[in-house]
C-alpha cells in the first residue's frame, strides 16, 4: 500500500474554513482554494453532502469513471490523520485540525477520568458502560461548530443525518429533506451526513460487490437531487478511504499486551500505547516480530515534531491524550483490543484511507424570461 501523509493545507478542514469565509467570518485555519473558487459565484444554497468512507480508492473500485461522481470529480484532496470519521467529521464541523480540537478518533484517553472514552457516544472503551456525570469529549474538549458561527451571521444553517431530526431513515429520504431546504430563498448552509458506505464496509470489506451495489444507488440518488436543485452548490465528499483489513487481536499478542499500561486508544489502525517503563525496546520488537512492516511506529516526540494531528497550536490536552508510542498502519493489518471480526477498516497512512473527493456540482438560478406580456 503507497503511504500518504496528511496535507494540512489542502483537507477537509480547509473546506470547512472555505465555507466559513463565505458567510463573512474569520476561518480558524486557511481556507481550501479549490472551494474557494467555486464560492466566488455566490450561491443561495451551500450543500455538503458527505459519505462515510466513499474515498477516492473507493470510487475508482466501484464507479464508472463516465458515472455522475466522477464526471464531476473536481480533485482530490486529504484527510486529516487519522483518516476517521471522528477526527475528519469534527474537522469539517469546526475548521479545526484534530491537533486542535483534541477529537482524535473513535476512542481517547481522558487523563481527568484516566479513562479511554467513545468520543460520540460518552462510554467506557473497555467496558462499554456510559460515563457518569460528564460527557468527556465535551466537558475537556468542547468547541464551537461552523453552524452556530453561521447562524450568529444572520444566515440560516442546517445539519441533516440519520442520528437527527428529522432522523432520514434512508438516503432517499435524506436526499428529499436536502431538496426541500434548498427551496427556501434564504441564504443557506446545508451539511448532509450519511453513514454508508463506511457501515457496511467495516461489515463485508471494502471490495465487496455490495458495496458497489450502494455506491452505485448513491450516485444515481445524488443525480436525481442535483437535477432538482438552482442557485445551489452542491458539493459531494468523504471523511476518508476505506480498505479490507486483516484483523487482528491484541490479546492473541501477550508479549505485546504485556508491555502496555492500558488498553490502547484512538483506532485499530492507529495505536495509540501507553507503555510499562522500561518496556518500550521489548514492544518494538514484539511488534517487528509479528507484524514485520505492517506498521510505523511513532514516538510521541515524534508525532509532535512532524504535526501528524495537524498544524497550529495545540489542544490544551493533545499531550496527555497521547501515548508514549503511536503505531500506525501502512499495511492492511488493524489490531483491536476485542474479536469485533470488522473486514474493513480505516485510519491508517495508506493512500487509500487519506485521498478523499471534492465533487462539485453547480446549479445556476433559474432566470425568469420576461415574456413581454401586460396585464
Amino acid at each position: 500500500m503507497e503511504i500518504q501523509y496528511p496535507d494540512y493545507q489542502n483537507c477537509i478542514a480547509n473546506l470547512s474554513c472555505s465555507i466559513l469565509r463565505y458567510f463573512g467570518i474569520e476561518p480558524p485555519n486557511k481556507t481550501l482554494p479549490t472551494a474557494d473558487a467555486l464560492l466566488q459565484k455566490q450561491y443561495r444554497n451551500v450543500v455538503v453532502l458527505l459519505l462515510d468512507g466513499m474515498g477516492v480508492a473507493n470510487m475508482k473500485q466501484h464507479l464508472e469513471k463516465d458515472g455522475f461522481f466522477q464526471k464531476h470529480l473536481v480533485c482530490h484532496y486529504s484527510s486529516t490523520f487519522p483518516p476517521t470519521t471522528v477526527a475528519a467529521t469534527t474537522a469539517m464541523d469546526s475548521g479545526l485540525f484534530p491537533n486542535q480540537s483534541a477529537w482524535l478518533g473513535w476512542t481517547g484517553y481522558f487523563e481527568p477520568i484516566d479513562k479511554n472514552v467513545v468520543y460520540f457516544l460518552n462510554t467506557d472503551a473497555d467496558t462499554g458502560e456510559p460515563i457518569e456525570n460528564v460527557n468527556a469529549a465535551w466537558t475537556y474538549c468542547p468547541y464551537s461548530n461552523i453552524h452556530e458561527k453561521i447562524r450568529r451571521s444572520g444566515a440560516e444553517s442546517y445539519f441533516i443525518a440519520p442520528f437527527r431530526e428529522p432522523y432520514p431513515k434512508s438516503y432517499h429520504e435524506l436526499c428529499d429533506t436536502l431538496r426541500s431546504l434548498c427551496q427556501s430563498d434564504s441564504k443557506k448552509y446545508i451539511y448532509a451526513y450519511w453513514d454508508n458506505p463506511d457501515h457496511l464496509m467495516h461489515k463485508i470489506g471494502a471490495g465487496s460487490p455490495e458495496i458497489r451495489n450502494l455506491m452505485q444507488e448513491f450516485e444515481t440518488q445524488t443525480e436525481k437531487l442535483a437535477a432538482s436543485l438552482s442557485d445551489t452548490l452542491l458539493i459531494v465528499t468523504a471523511d476518508h478511504g476505506h480498505v479490507t483489513i486483516k484483523d487482528h487481536v491484541l490479546t492473541d499478542y501477550p508479549d505485546l499486551n504485556g508491555c502496555l499500561v492500558r488498553t490502547p486508544s484512538i483506532e485499530s489502525r492507529a495505536l495509540n500505547l501507553f507503555v510499562k517503563k522500561g518496556r518500550e525496546m521489548k514492544l518494538k520488537k514484539a511488534f517487528e516480530r509479528h507484524f514485520p512492516g505492517k506498521f510505523i511506529l511513532f514516538s510521541k516526540q515524534e508525532v509532535l515534531q512532524k504535526n501528524l494531528f495537524g498544524t497550529g497550536t495545540n489542544h490544551s490536552r493533545l499531550e496527555s491524550m497521547l501515548g508514549d508510542i503511536l503505531a500506525v498502519a501502512v499495511s492492511d493489518a488493524a489490531i483491536h483490543a476485542k474479536d469485533l471480526q470488522m473486514k474493513g477498516e480505516h485510519a491508517g497512512l495508506t493512500d487509500a484511507e487519506m485521498t478523499i473527493p471534492l465533487i462539485a456540482v453547480e446549479k445556476p438560478a433559474v432566470k425568469t424570461e420576461n415574456t413581454g406580456c401586460r396585464f
